[in-house]
């Protein structure tokens, strides 16, 4: 599968960024940010995965990742993953964070098999005055908290 940075107008991903987070106001306020990695079949992008700096010096946050429903659980998301931390390390990170839901089971179980380690919860992030709509379900558990992962690359 290749992947490749992505160099073109974010606005032509913005349905991927969509799948990763359900907050249009969000996304809005980090897609021209930082690079993205791109997966494609063929001329198509089927996944991305965008990383930015953050404030702390060696540390990079994997700020959004997704894949194109019919091409999952091929190893897409994994492979963009690893794209990704090569990426850090060629940039010489010691550390790579992501955050999701802790509502979203399958992220949870996702980045913990990629080797991340749960850092911190943030309780109610996800609420109207950031952006989410009251009410989301995921596996059938209210939208409410954030967790934070770290990946530690040295």
């Amino acid at each position: 599968m290749p992947i490749e940075r992505y160099e073109e107008p974010r606005e032509a991903l913005l349905a991927l960024f969509a799948l990763a987070d359900d907050s249009p106001v969000q996304v809005a306020s980090y897609i021209g940010l930082g690079d993205v990695l791109v997966a494609r079949q063929g001329e198509a992008i089927i996944g991305h995965a965008q990383i930015l700096a953050t404030d702390e010096p060696g540390v990079l946050e994997l700020k959004s990742l997704a894949v194109l429903a019919e091409h999952r659980g091929v190893g897409i998301g994994r492979e963009l993953v690893e794209a990704a931390i090569a990426f850090c390390r060629e940039r010489c990170a010691h550390s790579l964070v992501v955050s999701t839901a802790t509502a979203d089971i399958a992220n949870l179980r996702f980045y913990q098999r990629r080797g991340f380690r749960m850092t911190r919860i943030v309780p109610d992030a996800f609420r109207p005055e950031t952006g989410y709509p009251e009410g989301i379900l995921i596996d059938g558990i209210f939208l409410r908290d954030q967790v934070f992962f770290e990946l530690k690359l040295d």
